[in-house]
């Protein structure tokens, strides 16, 4: 009987903890740092590091946003990506967009993502949704999905990628 009991307890508090937990800090004046981890296979703002065949690639990059209204920010992002291959070097990459809270607890987001390395650029639109863990009242550990839309057809290609964003609110 006592095992059932601890058994409930636990479940309630887990599920207290993963979906009870309400933030305040998406409010008006509000603001957020990013960070992601993700792949480098489209200009990211995205920390990221593969190796393969004596090559590695790696990328760093942030992204800060200011609540213009509850729930909803303007973001802006910069990072920095070498594919470890290129004699070119490595590739500046920059992001400004939108990202908005439904419930408190659905971010989805709408950005304009940029690269440019040697005086060449690709361009993507980018759309994504996912959902905000709040581990506490001003941080979030937010999983995404996201598609990132060719502006540039012949130069870049459309793709999906998987993020983990972490996210302090001040």
């Amino acid at each position: 009987m006592t095992k059932k009991i601890l058994l409930a307890a636990i479940l309630i508090f887990n599920a207290v903890a993963l979906f009870g937990q309400e933030s305040t800090a998406l409010t008006q004046g509000s603001w957020l740092i990013e960070v992601n981890t993700g792949s480098i296979a489209t200009g990211n703002t995205a920390f990221s590091l593969a190796s393969s065949n004596g090559f590695t690639q790696w990328s760093v990059g942030a992204e800060a946003g200011y609540f213009l209204q509850d729930n909803l920010a303007l973001k802006v992002g910069l990072g920095y990506s070498d594919a470890g291959f290129s004699s070119i070097g490595g590739t500046l990459v920059y992001k400004v967009g939108a990202k908005y809270y439904i419930n408190g607890k659905v971010p989805l987001g709408a950005d304009l993502t940029g690269i440019t390395s040697d005086g060449n650029g690709a361009n993507w639109i980018g759309l994504q949704g996912g959902y905000a863990w709040f581990v506490a009242s001003n941080i979030s550990v937010e999983p995404t999905v996201r598609y990132n839309v060719s502006l540039d057809g012949l130069t870049a290609d459309s793709t999906f990628q998987g993020l983990i964003g972490f996210v302090i609110h001040f």
